[in-house]
C-alpha cells in the first residue's frame, strides 16, 4: 500500500509541478520533450537504456509464480494476470511519463548516483527541483521501503524455483527440502549466500561491481521473458497435437500465441540492440572512456550462455508419441 500511495501521489504532484502549481518554473509542459528533448544520442541511446528498463520491470511475472501457490489457483491465475498490464502501465510508464515531463533528461545530478545511492533518483529530484521540503526525505524512505519489498519477493521467487528444478530432478535432491512450516531452508541459505555479493559494493572498484551486476540481471530477464513466451508457444502446439481443444483450457491470453510470438520476437530484438548499442557507440560522452566502454560490452557477454538452454524448452514441451 505504501508504493501504491507513493506512486499516485507522485503523479498527482507531477501533474501540478508541470502545470506550474508549484515551484517558481511555472508551466512546463512539453518542454523538456524539445528542449533538451526526449531522446538522448540517438538509436543508441535509445537501445542502451534497455538493461535498466528490463532490471526496473524484472518481478512482473513472479505473479504468476505466486498465484499458482494461491488455494485456487483456476481463479487466482487469470485474476493476477490480467492485472500485471495495469500494474506495468501504472506504476511504470505513466510515472516515467510524468518525471520526463517535470526533469530534463540531461540533468547532471542523475550521473551522480554510485551505486544504489537514491539522492540522485529522479523522482527525487524532480521534488527537489519544485522547492518541496521534507518530501524528498519521505520520497527517500519510501524508495528504501520498496527496494526492501523487492528483496522479499526476490527471495520468495528464486527459492521457489530452485525448489521446484529439485522436485523435478534438475537440481540436487537436498534443495527439495522443506521444514514443517513449509519453507525450503537450503533454498533460502543459498539465497542469501548469494546476497552477499551486494556488499562488495562497499569495494574500492564498487560502482564498476555494480553495474556488472546490473546488466547481468537486466539481460538475464530477456532470457526469462524470451522463454515464458517460447513455453506459452510449444505448449500450445503440444496441447493441439495431442488432440484437445482451446475451450478445454482455463485460462487463455487475449492475443492468444501470437502474443507469445511478438513477446518472443521483442525480446530477442531488444537483445540484439542492446549488443549493437555496446558495439558502437558514436555519440562522444565526457564520462564514456574506452575502458569504461568495454566494460559495457563485456558486462553484457556473462549473460550469453543461457542462450542454448532456451532450447530445452523445445525439448521439454515435445509432445509425446
Amino acid at each position: 500500500m505504501i508504493k501504491i500511495a507513493a506512486c499516485a501521489g507522485f503523479i498527482i504532484l507531477g501533474i501540478v509541478i508541470n502545470t506550474g502549481g508549484v515551484g517558481d518554473r511555472g508551466y512546463l509542459g512539453a518542454k523538456f520533450w524539445n528542449d533538451p528533448g526526449a531522446f538522448q544520442n540517438g538509436f543508441n541511446g535509445f537501445a542502451g537504456v534497455f538493461v535498466i528498463a528490463a532490471f526496473s520491470f524484472g518481478g512482473t511475472e513472479m505473479v504468476g509464480l505466486a498465484a499458482a501457490e494461491s488455494a485456487n489457483p483456476r481463479k487466482a491465475i487469470p485474476t493476477a494476470s490480467k492485472q500485471v498490464f495495469w500494474r506495468i502501465a501504472f506504476f511504470y510508464i505513466v510515472n516515467l511519463f510524468i518525471v520526463g515531463l517535470i526533469l530534463p533528461a540531461d540533468d547532471k545530478r542523475l550521473l551522480g548516483s554510485s551505486g544504489a545511492n537514491t539522492k540522485a533518483s529522479p523522482f527525487v529530484l524532480a521534488i527537489e527541483d519544485a522547492g518541496i521540503q521534507v518530501l524528498p526525505s519521505i520520497m527517500n524512505a519510501v524508495i528504501t521501503v520498496a527496494v526492501i519489498s523487492v528483496a522479499n519477493s526476490c527471495t520468495f521467487g528464486s527459492t521457489r524455483t530452485m525448489q521446484a528444478l529439485a522436485e523435478q530432478g534438475m537440481a540436487p535432491k537436498f534443495l527439495a527440502y522443506i521444514d514443517k512450516q513449509g519453507r525450503p531452508l537450503w533454498c533460502v541459505l543459498i539465497q542469501l549466500v548469494f546476497g552477499l555479493l551486494a556488499y562488495v559494493g562497499l569495494a574500492a572498484d564498487g560502482p564498476t561491481v555494480f553495474n556488472w551486476l546490473l546488466a547481468i540481471s537486466g539481460l538475464s530477464y530477456f532470457f526469462v521473458w524470451g522463454s515464458i513466451c517460447a513455453t506459452h508457444i510449444r505448449f500450445r502446439y503440444a496441447w493441439q497435437a495431442q488432440g484437445f481443444t482451446l475451450e478445454q483450457i482455463p485460462y487463455r491470453p487475449g492475443l492468444g500465441i501470437w502474443g507469445s510470438w511478438i513477446g518472443l520476437g521483442l525480446n530477442v530484438l531488444c537483445l540484439i540492440a542492446t549488443f549493437y548499442s555496446s558495439l558502437y557507440v558514436r555519440q562522444p560522452c565526457e564520462f564514456l572512456t574506452p575502458s569504461s566502454r568495454a566494460n559495457s560490452l563485456c558486462s553484457r557477454i556473462p549473460s550469453l550462455p543461457p542462450m542454448p538452454r532456451c532450447s530445452s524448452c523445445r525439448t521439454s514441451l515435445r509432445p509425446s508419441s
